[in-house]
């Protein structure tokens, strides 16, 4: 009976697809316009425009400047107060020079190679150059909307998170962000004709003790 049973389901299913794919296939989803998705939110306009959602406590980034170089430079805006630790006011992470890339129903952030570069004026010289050293994808964003070649994304996980490895200079243990007392800083979360300031409060937890804690793993600040 078994065997009778698979058989006749077989036959359906392929007398089913008889039929063109193209009618099979359901249309993908209208990808709304960024003004109706963020309906609602707090629009801080600037040189990557941003829009808070106090509803569900994520924050999206506007992005126009597709294909162009930037800055992308961390740092912390608040200590923990103590010397051993290391992390103080003021601390800064590592500067990089990164670019927004499309590709598909994705956005890519991209850190190209800045250390090695070719001098000669032979295209494919310089080519070869570029290819021998890999680019690093930083970050992977979904499109949320579109409107007139801006896109805009979810940036919420991409900014609470350790970007600047703090964790690991909390002793002794390993350390890890606890999401449900981390949240964007939206006093010091700022935006300008040239630049944009994303503040988040980040709180470590010591794994080893089951998230309670343990020694030095207060919350911090930083720009992301």
């Amino acid at each position: 009976m078994t065997t009778r049973k698979t058989a006749l389901i077989s036959l359906m299913i392929a007398a089913t697809f008889t039929m063109p794919l193209a009618a099979q296939q359901p249309r993908p989803a209208a990808i709304p316009s960024i003004d109706d998705r963020t309906s609602g939110m707090k629009k801080m306009d600037g040189y990557f425009p941003l829009h808070w959602d106090e509803r569900s406590g994520s924050l999206y980034l506007e992005i126009a400047r597709l294909d162009q170089d930037f800055l992308f430079s961390t740092g912390l805006s608040a200590g923990l107060g103590s010397n051993d630790i290391g992390l103080d006011r003021g601390r800064g992470g590592a500067g990089r020079i990164v670019q927004f890339q499309r590709v598909g129903p994705r956005v890519m952030l991209v850190q190209s190679n800045q250390n090695f570069r070719s001098s000669s004026k032979n295209p494919l010289e310089r080519k070869s150059v570029e290819d021998s050293f890999a680019k690093s994808i930083l970050w992977g964003f979904d499109v949320q909307a579109e409107s007139g070649g801006r896109v805009l994304v979810n940036a919420t996980d991409f900014f609470l998170r350790d970007i600047n490895g703090a964790g690991g200079s909390l002793r002794p243990g390993n350390y890890r962000v606890d999401r449900t007392r981390s949240a964007f800083y939206l006093p010091n979360t700022r935006n300008f004709p040239k630049n944009t300031e994303v503040d988040v409060t980040l709180t470590f937890v010591n794994e080893a003790t089951g998230g309670g804690g343990g020694g030095g793993g207060g919350p911090t600040q930083g720009p992301q």
